[in-house]
């Protein structure tokens, strides 16, 4: 089955100069896949006639008058911009044209536009912000990584599932380890919230592992990482500024004297090696999780290689069906059946 992704052309710190060369090459390495470019007509015609490829018959082009600003309140882009190209591209996907959608764009405004458009899947309250990070082993997937800061312990449970159906759905593991983000691995430990969750993992159908501690994530102890958005956004800019530290402290290092820059020379290929494994573009590309379609948002500065990671990312969950493999997971945990949901909201009122 051919996957076709909406691709919102004008998102992003570069816009069409990343966005079209990126899909241009992730179609000429994929050919059961198909790209709409959705965005102004003029600029992104120019890019693709400057740049020949052999997939140029798999790439469409769909016009959107506006943009949405990086910098733009989410409620803005919602309400003023009908037809701005994130807006447009997350329409093709609720009308079945696009199977996916990718944006580089202003994240509130794409989790606002998405989940009004696309609703969120039936037992699910909210949305969540889900994304691979490296190993020691692999990869793990942590989410929420900033879509919700205030969560209750259903809302948790809710985002296990999803991050749990992912992660089966996309990597094959049929039962994956869920571990709950905490300040210890001991039950006593936690705020009344995490300590409520860990009862309910306990009783659901998940493979729930237990608390883990921040590294415990790199250590890859378990498949999925649960957490409220403001500890995972916390936990994700953090490890993004150490790599870029450690990166420059490397550099700085072998650069110091000649001697050491001759050093490099004999040292480059594991130093390549080194880099290419902690590169963050190879994990671009965070799944607005929860949704009736498949979302992924893009980093804002990714360059092409960055961006056709997200591209290989939502056409391998459209291609798995992760959407399905999400119902069906939520079936299987009886406390977060949709009925059961509206009957514990209505108890907390």
């Amino acid at each position: 089955m051919r996957v076709t992704i909406a691709v919102d052309a004008m998102g992003g710190d570069h816009g069409p100069s990343v966005t079209v060369i990126a899909s241009l090459k992730f179609l000429e390495e994929t050919p059961d896949a198909a790209v709409i470019l959705v965005g102004r007509e003029d600029e992104v015609r120019k890019t693709l006639v400057a740049r020949r490829s052999t997939a140029s018959d798999r790439i469409s082009v769909q016009p959107a008058s506006e943009v949405v600003d990086m910098n733009e309140a989410p409620a803005n882009a919602l309400r003023g911009k009908k037809d701005s190209s994130m807006r447009v591209a997350v329409n093709l996907v609720k009308d079945g044209t696009a199977q996916a959608c990718v944006s580089a764009g202003n994240t509130g405004a794409l989790m606002a536009i998405s989940r009004f458009v696309l609703k969120t899947l039936p037992g699910f309250d909210r949305p969540a912000i889900a994304s691979q990070l490296p190993t020691r082993t692999g990869v793990t997937t942590a989410l929420d990584l900033g879509a919700n800061v205030n969560c209750t312990s259903e809302q948790l449970v809710q985002f296990a599932v999803m991050g749990s159906a992912l992660v089966a759905a996309v990597d094959g593991i049929e039962r994956p380890t869920v571990g709950l983000l905490n300040i210890g691995e001991e039950d006593i430990k936690g705020n009344d919230v995490v300590k409520e969750t860990a009862e309910l993992l306990k009783a659901s159908d998940l493979n729930f592992y237990g608390n883990v501690e921040g590294d415990d994530i790199y250590k890859g102890t378990v498949d999925v990482v649960v957490c409220d958005g403001f500890v995972g956004n916390v936990a994700l800019k953090t490890s993004e500024g150490l790599a870029l530290m450690l990166a420059d402290f490397l550099r700085e290092e072998f650069t110091r004297n000649p001697w050491r820059k001759a050093l490099a020379l004999f040292a480059l290929p594991v130093l390549n090696a080194f880099k290419r494994r902690v590169d963050p573009r190879r994990y671009n590309g965070a799944t607005l999780i929860g949704l009736k379609g498949v979302v992924v948002k893009s980093h804002g500065s990714a360059d092409v290689l960055a961006f056709r990671y997200a591209l290989k990312k939502a056409c391998a969950e459209a291609a798995h069906g992760v959407l399905e493999r999400i119902a069906q997971r939520l079936a299987d945990v009886p406390a977060l059946t949709p009925k059961a949901s509206v009957a514990a909201g209505s108890s907390d009122a």
